[in-house]
């Protein structure tokens, strides 16, 4: 194959198909003279990991809104961006985020590195994310290698080696295939053909630019492509959330620790999460089965008994806290739910004969 002529192909498709991102500069604007800003670049690139274009948009609207520059976000408070992620899961990110943003702002005086090998410096920085970042925004020839790059890759050179096996060799097939020039246009029009037309089931391949090159097309597999082993069964574990309110305006939360998962978010006291959960509940009170929700992390399911009071006192672990600080909405999908069954529970409990009757519940229109 003549990779020349392959880059030329892709980018002339890209030129005139190339999807409209917020955090996108275009390929016209490009030739025009306009730079992306590595910023917003990045906080896509960290945003999209393991997430959907359709999902970060909003996200990724809200944050610049809100922190326009990395200055603005490295001087903003983690609770708030915390809470600001809610939803977009993998709390991890949220963190490395933040530390991402303070190295820049304190270190590296607001500027971003230009070269992958500076960005992987930084705290939190991937090699995925350090190679789009340095392409998209300085054209630094490096490949950015994502799910929609890999296959690409495997169907276009027909490599029938399971995921995640098969990745070095996608990888280095990617980075012998980026050209010198225009290597962010190049790259984006990669990832814009796998998630436009070389898409997971029924690929257009009729309209494919690479579609005469193609291997797998020819050998009539390239719809099996990439192969994947087979996943091991991911494990169930269980667990009890307490989700209490004094029935005057405050519920009973407590921030989660910093490393583990939903780090550093607020949400429910909680058992721990296990075959045998162990753990008590966080004030004294009258404690009602409020309902079961099933929740999957990335390598195991959660079975969480939920447990709803009106309560009041001290408490043994968390804070009591009120409206505005207490935003159902800007909790985790977890504790969200968590959140609903507690509300129905209580709802229904105060709206009979009993203690707690005749309340309304904070926290619903």
């Amino acid at each position: 194959m003549r990779e020349g002529d392959a880059a030329a192909e892709i980018l002339d498709w890209y030129d005139r198909h190339a999807r409209a991102m917020p955090w996108r500069t275009g390929p016209a604007a490009r030739a025009a003279g306009v730079r992306p800003d590595p910023y917003r670049v990045w906080l896509s690139e960290v945003m999209l990991q393991q997430t959907t274009v359709a999902a970060v948009r909003s996200y990724w609207e809200r944050f610049v809104a809100r922190w326009p520059t990395v200055e603005a976000l490295a001087s903003a408070e983690d609770g708030e961006v915390m809470a600001a992620w809610a939803g977009l899961g993998y709390y991890a990110r949220a963190r490395n985020l933040l530390a991402c943003a303070r190295a820049v702002a304190g270190e590296h005086g607001g500027t971003f590195p230009a070269t992958r090998d500076g960005l992987r410096a930084l705290p939190g920085v991937g090699p995925y994310t350090a190679a789009a970042v340095a392409a998209m925004c300085h054209d630094e020839p490096v490949a950015v290698v994502d799910g929609n790059v890999e296959r690409v890759m495997a169907r276009l050179h027909a490599v029938q080696e399971p995921l995640p096996g098969a990745k070095p060799r996608l990888a280095a097939l990617a980075a012998a295939a980026t050209p010198r020039a225009r290597a962010g246009d190049y790259a984006q029009a990669v990832m814009d053909l796998g998630a436009t037309v070389c898409t997971p089931r029924s690929p257009a391949c009729g309209v494919c630019p690479w579609m005469a090159r193609c291997d797998g097309r020819r050998a009539g597999i390239a719809a099996d492509l990439p192969r994947r082993a087979p996943k091991a069964a991911k494990p169930v574990r269980r667990g009890v959330l307490w989700v209490a309110t004094d029935g005057a305006g405050s519920w009973l939360l407590e921030r989660r620790p910093a490393r583990g998962l939903l780090g550093g978010t607020l949400g429910w006291p909680t058992t721990t999460w296990g075959d045998e959960p162990a753990g008590e509940a966080p004030v004294a009170a009258d404690w009602r089965a409020a309902g079961a929700l099933r929740h999957t992390f990335s390598h195991f399911h959660l079975e969480a008994e939920v447990r709803a009071a009106i309560a009041g006192g001290a408490p043994g672990r968390g804070t009591w806290i009120g409206a505005p600080a207490f935003d159902a909405a800007a909790l985790p999908t977890l504790m969200r739910k968590a959140h609903a069954l507690a509300q129905t529970a209580l709802e229904a409990e105060g709206s009979g004969a009993g203690a707690g009757a005749g309340r309304r519940l904070p926290g619903r229109s």
